[in-house]
């Protein structure tokens, strides 16, 4: 493997996708408003891009000089674990992908606000690099809160609220009580594939003193968990379009869950973790198709 396709590793494209999903939503939402902006959106998505490539290049460094990625790790072979990156080139594209995604989040902020208010522009500047921090301490450092079961609760705040709630703010410079419900959809997709993740890694985890939720709950009670978030999800998504009384068409990102149903059936029956590894793919554009089809049929 060449320096290039090791970066484009340690970047992680696959996840990219699920990622941006809290935008692309927020987007829409935006646009059933009427204010959607094309240069607030598109700075969005590339801030939430660099903020995911980021907290990638951290993770595998973390993982990788922690011991966690080894070979009893089930999944792709990391960069530094294979040797192509090493801790010292992941540590420098650690701080370059900070600054470059903290310059374009100071960009996105002055778009949205201009000087029309400080505060919100000094708050959104506050979280921006409150994301920078959180994207990298999943794994780095002492008390790196991936190995202390808290980063289902991270996930659920970063992709799903703030996400969502954030991205439309900047849209619409306030916020009402039914966006809680998309923003709770996406939020808990994305969790589930985090826990899918740990899932499948619990095994190695335990070994390697990694403790997750998966860990922690073990087999039985992980996938009770797993079945929640995306049954609880389900019934967001559902409530927000009755409680909205929109249009048929409006339930077209329903059909996501067709797929997501039919993966607990998977998770259900499994019984070797090294199993459920395709089912992350599954899950993520799922949570990627939701937001597509919530965008989709908000221009109608």
């Amino acid at each position: 493997m060449t320096k290039l396709k090791g970066w484009v590793s340690a970047a992680r494209p696959r996840t990219l996708p699920l990622s941006i999903a809290g935008i692309i939503v927020a987007g829409a939402l935006a646009i059933e408003a009427g204010l959607f902006s094309i240069s607030i959106f598109v700075l969005a998505l590339v801030t939430t891009l660099g903020l995911q490539i980021l907290s990638n290049f951290a993770n595998d460094y973390g993982d990788g000089v922690k011991g966690t990625d080894n070979h009893e790790r089930v999944g792709p072979l990391r960069a530094m674990q294979s040797g192509v990156l090493s801790a010292s080139e992941l540590k420098k594209g650690i701080v370059l992908t900070s600054i470059i995604t903290l310059l374009i989040a100071c960009l996105l902020i002055y778009v949205s606000f201009q000087n029309q208010n400080i505060w919100h522009s000094i708050l959104f500047l506050i979280l921006g690099i409150a994301a920078i921090i959180a994207a990298i301490t999943y794994t780095v450092g002492r008390y790196a809160y991936g190995y202390r079961a808290l980063g289902d609760l991270f996930v659920f705040i970063f992709f799903g609220l703030l996400s969502v709630l954030g991205g439309y703010f900047l849209f619409a410079k306030n916020l009402n009580g039914f966006l809680f419900l998309p923003a709770i959809v996406v939020g808990l997709l994305s969790t589930a594939v985090l826990n899918l993740n740990n899932m499948r890694d619990r095994l190695s985890d335990s070994k390697a003193n990694k403790n997750t939720l998966a860990v922690i709950l073990g087999e039985r009670k992980i996938k009770n968990y797993h079945y929640s978030l995306i049954i609880i999800s389900f019934v967001s998504a559902l409530s927000y379009f009755i409680l909205n009384e929109v249009a048929w068409y409006k339930y077209l990102p329903m059909l996501a869950f067709i797929p997501l149903f039919i993966h607990l059936k998977v998770v259900n029956k499994n019984t070797s973790p090294t199993l459920l590894d395709p089912e992350l793919k599954k899950v993520a554009l799922s949570t990627f198709l939701f937001s597509v089809l919530f965008f989709v049929s908000a221009w109608f």
